[in-house]
């Protein structure tokens, strides 16, 4: 009998409590490591140890309180790791896999994954669970829904730090520029370089963009924006970024432009950036009122085109998404800039949160 195998039959033992450590969330601004059990999976599900995780935009925006969660919940849903144990009827995998796992977890089944929208699983957001309907990634470990539909293998020749930024921001970003419809040689512009928004600059470039203009003011993100593919980066302290878009564009505004922050101002700027019949593809987790300006709308007779993402999920997205890697088409290695362990989270949510020391990314290691 193998050692692994072992170790899952005394995760079973009677009376025995097996614990590990998660962040959890207890209320708007308060959370906190603490000691949880260790989840079992049922039919068709998996628990992977967690080798690797990160802290998103998003969990800001739950810790701040803007975004609705349980108390109690263990937050994160970026994962990396090991297959720890597998539930009934997950087959094709095995203990000790290394895996990575989609922000977002379709079952493959339903209405909405058959028609194709595997984000909203179930319904609308459904497809995003970890964190925000089940317990989540930053923790030591972690149970898996839909195993077989959304555990990805990673290729020996890929580290844990290479494919980590796949299970959310680059798929999330990079669908920015797919929902944008971004064709060979059009223009684009990209508001705000945090990492979702550096990663839709990246896609831009994918999808084959001629110009790519970015909007960023932090010299951190600046040197980012550009080493990802934009051509031109404006700081919106310094100018007024809609004229000069015009400008560089011969007046008409760019085809495609990916709202990326999530605020009502850059929202605003977007809209006023496209020419006629151009696609604002927004990304942003707006948590305040959002209202349309009639004037860059053009009273709704503009044919512009309004599209919203959810970050595209499920084990063939990632599986895509790590060929890039593969491939050397997508390096996102830069973007760790900070590594933390989970017991010291909470210090990594206060850098990220207050963008010290050029964070761009938090990796944490639990």
């Amino acid at each position: 009998m193998s050692t692994k195998t072992q170790e899952i039959i005394l995760d079973h033992r009677p009376g025995e409590a097996k614990k590990m450590k998660a962040l959890v969330f207890r209320g708007a601004n308060n959370i906190g490591v603490e000691e949880v059990p260790i989840p079992k999976p049922g039919p068709g599900e998996a628990v992977i140890r967690v080798t690797l995780t990160t802290i998103c935009g998003t969990d800001l925006h739950i810790l701040r309180g803007e975004y609705p969660v349980k108390p109690g919940l263990t937050i994160g849903h970026e994962p990396v790791g090991v297959i720890h144990e597998l539930g009934v009827g997950v087959t094709g995998y095995k203990v000790g896999d290394r895996v990575l796992v989609g922000a977002i977890t379709p079952c493959g089944q339903c209405h909405d994954c058959l028609r194709g929208n595997l984000s909203q699983c179930g319904g609308l957001i459904g497809g995003w669970r970890f964190g925000n309907t089940i317990n989540g990634a930053q923790a030591e470990y972690l149970l898996v829904p839909f195993a077989q539909a959304n555990l990805a293998k990673i290729p020996d020749d890929l580290r844990d730090e290479q494919v980590v930024l796949l299970s959310d921001i680059a798929s999330t970003g990079i669908s920015a520029a797919e929902s944008g419809n971004i064709q060979i040689g059009d223009s684009v512009a990209v508001f705000a370089q945090g990492p979702i928004g550096l990663c839709a600059t990246a896609g831009a470039k994918l999808k084959g963009a001629a110009l790519i203009i970015a909007v960023e003011s932090d010299p951190t993100r600046v040197v980012m924006a550009k080493q990802m593919g934009a051509d031109i980066v404006l700081n919106h302290h310094k100018q007024d970024v809609v004229a000069e878009i015009k400008r560089l564009t011969d007046g008409k505004g760019v085809d495609v432009a990916i709202e990326a922050l999530g605020t009502q101002a850059t929202f605003e700027n977007a809209l006023r950036a496209l020419r006629a019949g151009g696609t604002l593809s927004s990304l942003g987790v707006y948590s305040g009122k959002l209202s349309l300006p009639l004037e860059p709308f053009a009273a709704g007779l503009g044919d512009h085109k309004i599209v919203t993402t959810l970050c595209p999920g499920g084990k063939e997205r990632m599986r895509r998404l790590m060929e890039l890697v593969r491939r050397g088409k997508l390096d996102l290695v830069p973007f760790l800039t900070h590594t933390y362990p989970l017991d010291r989270i909470t210090d990594a949510y206060k850098l990220f949160g207050e963008r010290r020391d050029g964070v761009i990314k938090v990796a944490i290691q639990p």
